[in-house]
């Protein structure tokens, strides 16, 4: 049973208990007391803490640690950095933990800081590494680009190193009684510098605009002006709005939407859309007599829209027939006859040959005017003062 403890103990770095060790002795065949058992665990216990490893504490170096981490706080994902020596904290809201928003956030870090630090430090974050190799942290070959760009190379924290604990920076901190903003001044001094050519920070991912001059972010698509479609812009969600920018420029704003809906802006396409919301295609003349009939101009087209809509049959017959009475009648009065047709709703050649035989005689339908203002009169009052009536001498009040 001996040998039970001492494993259970050296695996749990001495932290269990024996009440907690009780259960699995129990499994093993132990037949005592809980009382004798915990006799049997504590000179065990003794024995462990005094041939076990003293850790030596860590003295941090201006300039040297820089120690990043993620969190998790209401929905949202929290990056903290924290300036080993001066306790300096950078703290940004996120809302995913992947490497390009990692290695993003740690770019705006660096220039807060302003400088560059020798060592980042981060607890073997999933979205830095491709594995672990015999307990070596195998990085990503993105991460490995840091050290050209920024002077500094990120490192993976050996278990179980935790971050050192600091307060905000305006505050006086518990264990060094200084201000972190201040300690930060005197750290900048040993910093390496930020490289003068380094890219900008982007703002938000970066999306190409497609053919119908929209981007996608979120499983949503939103607008962006027509002019930019094929070209490269930054699209970023905060709240609740979106944001896309071409270069420094703003180019658009959106409400956030749902995942497959859409955020359109008229103004982007030129406008609103001519007929409303309802699409419509293009007239495109094929045949000689298409062709003739869309010769007459827009009231022709019009007269063939509503033809069509209306579910005329034969229309094509009719079309012929119709372009055959400019010959007899002209092409002027034709073109008036469609109009007055089309208002009649008459999508026949017989009915369109009504209406030109029908002339200038036909009433013309207009449409109502504004009202006319007229000042009446006002009940008993004479509009026209000191007249006599015809058959007396008495004035009208």
């Amino acid at each position: 049973m001996s040998d039970l403890i001492a494993r259970r103990i050296k695996q749990t770095d001495g932290r269990i208990s024996a009440k907690r060790l009780l259960p699995e002795a129990r499994a093993a065949g132990y037949q005592g007391s809980a009382r004798n058992f915990r006799r049997a665990v504590a000179p065990i216990r003794a024995d462990w803490r005094r041939r076990r490893r003293v850790l030596r504490p860590w003295l941090p170096t201006p300039g040297e640690h820089l120690v990043i981490d993620w969190g998790t706080e209401a929905g949202w994902q929290v990056f903290c950095a924290v300036s080993a020596w001066s306790r300096w904290r950078f703290v940004r809201f996120a809302s995913d933990q992947r490497r390009e928003t990692t290695l993003g956030l740690l770019a705006e870090c660096l220039a807060a800081l302003g400088g560059v630090p020798k060592v980042v430090l981060a607890d073997r974050m999933a979205c830095l590494k491709t594995g672990i190799v015999a307990n070596v942290v195998v990085p990503i070959p993105t991460t490995c680009a840091w050290p050209p760009i920024t002077g500094s190379g990120p490192t993976s924290a050996r278990p179980p190193t935790r971050s050192p604990k600091g307060s905000w920076r305006r505050c006086t901190h518990s264990e060094t009684c200084a201000v972190p903003t201040q300690r930060l001044a005197a750290e900048r001094q040993v910093l390496r510098p930020l490289p003068s050519l380094r890219p900008p920070l982007r703002r938000g991912e970066a999306r190409k605009v497609n053919r119908l001059a929209t981007v996608r972010l979120g499983s949503a698509r939103y607008s962006v002006p027509a002019k930019l479609v094929g070209q490269s812009v930054e699209v970023a969600a905060a709240d609740h709005q979106v944001v896309i920018c071409h270069g420094e420029v703003e180019v658009a704003r959106h409400p956030l939407v749902a995942p497959g809906e859409a955020s359109i802006t008229d103004d982007h396409y030129g406008g609103p859309r001519a007929g409303g919301d309802r699409p419509s295609r293009p007239i495109r003349p094929r045949s000689q007599v298409e062709r003739s009939f869309c010769a007459l101009g827009p009231a022709a087209e019009r007269f063939l829209r509503a033809a069509a809509a209306a579910g005329t049959p034969r229309l094509a017959t009719e079309l012929a027939a119709i372009v055959a009475l400019a010959a007899s009648h002209g092409t002027p009065a034709l073109v008036a006859a469609l109009e007055r047709a089309a208002t009649f709703r008459r999508f026949t050649a017989a009915g369109v040959r009504a209406v030109l035989a029908a002339g200038s005689a036909a009433p013309t339908i207009t449409q109502p005017g504004e009202p006319l203002a007229i000042g009446l009169p006002r009940r008993g009052a004479d509009p026209v003062p000191g007249r006599l009536r015809a058959h007396g001498a008495r004035r009208v009040k």
